[in-house]
């Protein structure tokens, strides 16, 4: 593994179980995986606990080929339970006393970090205090000019003004869907709603760079330097939906990064989100054609 191009998934890492079928999870790994279809060095940095589902966590990613850092604590592996009663709509129950919100800080993290050219990070993961405090240390020890994402994924009640404060002043490119953009921009005071000028509004206050805004099928918007891009969401026949945000963000930073620019970015993102949706699973292969 190449150091100075890691493009690092931190966070939560889980299984999302559905009924007797459980599906490897969590938006950090399913951001690293995608992002790692354009040639980086994708690592998923979480932790596990020492059981089965931890065991099978670690031969999940090694039969993706996904390269990982997975602290063994004491807490039980993560699960989420998905009930997908509305394909368009899926309910998590969360089960948060468990091994990512437990995530340790350690020397070889620092060091992994000192290498790491993007890092996407959100909201969930840091409701545990410990994985907070790892998260804020990891940003940290980025190196100048490293690529730092927020890509807040509001789950529930497991997120605090004080959270979302503390991560807007560390990243560079924030991401919302649009349901999480009404909620911010209340929460934040952002009165009027016209989604242009809240998105500029939301700007201002994260002090980001690049903000973007999906919509499910009714397309997906970037925000940056004053232009923006918007795109319709491709007509697809939607297996699932479970993952396809983090699928859209790992391509938009994997392709970006490789060189493209925003809107050929976007374009690329649109369409792995899309495909994601026609399929069971949040990693599935994704056609070259695609990327």
């Amino acid at each position: 593994m190449e150091m100075n191009d890691l493009v690092i998934g931190l966070g939560e890492i889980l299984w999302d179980k559905f009924g007797e079928t459980k599906r490897l999870g969590g938006a950090p790994a399913n951001f690293a995986y995608h992002a790692s279809r354009f040639g980086h060095e994708g690592l998923v940095v979480s932790a596990i606990g020492q059981d089965a589902d931890g065991n099978d966590i670690v031969a999940e990613l090694d039969r993706k080929r996904l390269a990982h850092h997975l602290e063994r604590v004491g807490s039980p592996t993560g699960t989420v339970d998905v009930d997908l009663t509305d394909v368009n709509n899926p309910k998590y129950t969360i089960n948060t006393d468990v091994a990512w919100s437990r995530i340790p800080f350690t020397e070889e993290l620092a060091r992994i970090a000192a290498g790491t050219k993007a890092v996407c990070f959100g909201s969930l993961a840091q409701w545990g205090p410990v994985t907070r405090e790892t998260v804020g240390r990891f940003l940290d020890a980025t190196p100048e000019g490293c690529m730092k994402v927020f890509d807040v994924n509001l789950r529930q009640a497991y997120y605090t003004k004080e959270i979302l404060q503390d991560s807007f002043r560390r990243c560079d490119i924030l991401k919302l869907n649009i349901d999480e953009l009404q909620t911010v921009a209340r929460l934040f005071g952002i009165e009027a709603w016209d989604r242009q000028r809240t998105s500029r509004d939301m700007m201002a206050l994260a002090g980001c760079t690049i903000l973007v805004v999906t919509m499910g099928a009714q397309g997906s918007e970037i925000y940056w330097e004053g232009s923006r891009s918007f795109l319709e969401t491709p007509t697809v026949k939607v297996k699932s939906t479970v993952g396809a945000g983090d699928a859209f963000t790992g391509a938009f930073v994997g392709s970006f990064l490789k060189g493209a620019s925003i809107p050929e970015a976007h374009d690329v993102a649109v369409h792995v989100a899309a495909y994601v949706c026609t399929r069971e699973g949040a990693m599935p292969p994704i056609p070259e054609g695609i990327l």
